[in-house]
Formats: C-alpha cells, sequence, structure tokens
C-alpha cells in the first residue's frame, strides 16, 4: 500500500508541475481563467478584486514595479527561461510561482491570499545554494543572477506547540535549477548523463525530508516530536553524484519559505 501511495504521489507531484500555467485555477497559486486587458494581474483569492500597490519582483530580469488600480502589471523584458517571480503586499501571504516564457504570450491572473494569524514566515527572499559553477545545461542556470550563499541556508525559528490534531509543514514558495535523477528525467534540464543528489531539509539535527524536482508549492511535513521554542532549518544542496574529485555544489535557487500549521492525515485502521 505505501508503495502505491508513493506512486500516486511522484505521479501527482508531475502532473502539477506540467500543468500549464495558462490552465485551471490552482487555489493561493496561479489563476488565469480570462485575460484582462492582455495585462497580468494579481486579485484577492477570496474576493477576486484586483489588489492594488502590491509589489512584483523578478530578481532573475532585475524587474521591480507594482500593479496598478485595477491590479495589473507589466514586466517589460523578454523572459526567455524559467524565473522567479514574487509578489509582496502587506496583509497577503508573500507570494512566488516559476515563469518561463509562455507568459510573454499568455498574461497571469494571479490570486493571493490574506495572512493567516498562523503562519510562521522564514523567509521571503529569493537565496541561490551551492558554488557558483554549473554546466550550461543545467536546469536555468540561465537565470541565475542572485549571488550565492554557499552550499547551505540556515535559520533559527520561533514555533509554537500546535494543537494535537495540527501539524507544522514547511513550504517552498519556488524551486528552480536542481539537476536531481528526477528532474532530469522529468526534461527540467539538459544534463546528458550526470546528475545530482537532492536538496535536503534537516530540522535540529534531523533530516526530514529532500526535493527532488524543480517547482512550486512543495511542502515538507515537520514531526511534531522534534519542535522546540527555538529550532534549527538547514537546508543543504546536493552533490554531482559523478564527481569524485572534488565536491561539486548542485546550484539552485529558492524563494519563500514559510511554515504552516495543517490538519493531520490520520491513516485508517
Amino acid at each position: 500500500m505505501g508503495f502505491i501511495l508513493k506512486l500516486l504521489n511522484i505521479f501527482f507531484s508531475v502532473f502539477l508541475i506540467n500543468l500549464p500555467v495558462f490552465g485551471a485555477t490552482i487555489s493561493g497559486n496561479v489563476r488565469q481563467d480570462e485575460i484582462l486587458n492582455n495585462k497580468n494581474v494579481v486579485i484577492d483569492s477570496m474576493t477576486e478584486k484586483p489588489v492594488k500597490g502590491a509589489d512584483i519582483f523578478v530578481p532573475n530580469y532585475n524587474i521591480q514595479t507594482k500593479t496598478d488600480s485595477l491590479g495589473r502589471f507589466e514586466l517589460n523584458a523578454d523572459i526567455t527561461d524559467k524565473a522567479i517571480l514574487q509578489i509582496k503586499k502587506e496583509g497577503y501571504r508573500p507570494f512566488s510561482i516559476t515563469i518561463d516564457k509562455s507568459i510573454n504570450d499568455n498574461p497571469l491572473r494571479l490570486g493571493i491570499q490574506k495572512t493567516n494569524s498562523s503562519d510562521i514566515y522564514i523567509d521571503s527572499n529569493v537565496y541561490h545554494l551551492g558554488d557558483d559553477v554549473y554546466s550550461s545545461n543545467s536546469a536555468n542556470c540561465n537565470q541565475f543572477k542572485v549571488k550565492p550563499i554557499g552550499p547551505f541556508y540556515s535559520k533559527i525559528i520561533s514555533i509554537p506547540k500546535p494543537d494535537i490534531n495540527k501539524q507544522a509543514v514547511i513550504v517552498f514558495g519556488s524551486v528552480i535549477g536542481l539537476d536531481t535523477k528526477l528532474a532530469k528525467e522529468l526534461g527540467q534540464n539538459a544534463i546528458l548523463s550526470v546528475y545530482s543528489s537532492p536538496l535536503e531539509i534537516i530540522f535540529n539535527g534531523q533530516k526530514i525530508g529532500e526535493l527532488n524536482m524543480n517547482g512550486d508549492n512543495q511542502q515538507i511535513i515537520i514531526p511534531n516530536i522534534l519542535l522546540k521554542p527555538k529550532n534549527e532549518l538547514i537546508i543543504r544542496t546536493g552533490k554531482n553524484l559523478f564527481q569524485h574529485k572534488y565536491i561539486d555544489y548542485d546550484d539552485m535557487e529558492f524563494a519563500n519559505l514559510r511554515i504552516e500549521f495543517q490538519e493531520k492525515i490520520f491513516a485508517n485502521r
């Protein structure tokens, strides 16, 4: 049964990552069920009203702009490869999505969610992990313009004890650049014969999960038994598994880290 669930989980993840941005509505993420004056637009995901004055960032293209009174914005750039687009607005959850060249012809309709009082925002910036040495065929390497901080990211986080029926979940808003075996099999890079180990998530000294593919809103459950008043989160990039003369770290970028408290899923007994 566990093997079947794992296969279903992989299938569902692959389906989401290959879902075109102009497709069906995804709650809290991408909405593009209509085009408004041929411009990108940001709306409140609950009321569907335009959000005025939201800050729009695409660090890889050095873009920074704001939405107008109708929630519209233009990037004024020729997007040629995958990049992370961020939205920040007071009173709303920081939002990010991976965009690509399809945005040039298909404007986005993005729904952002009001802040949840229980959310814990770890970091809303874009971070580049790795050694800044990578193949020209690496996933999204043409868009790496954020300065690398090294092979790992660390942060001390205060987390309150959740209710008995709740569990803490780390949410990665966006991830690009992973060159794992799965990312290669999904066609997310053009590397021919090598791949890297996954991105590792370590919480209070214990590995609690890993990321093997690029995409948005990927989640890692934090076992409640590991939670303390003060917690250390480490995110460690992978290594080239075919390079043995020296350590060759996988260069990747992530944005918008937060912790949500979600209802526990109990297995049927």
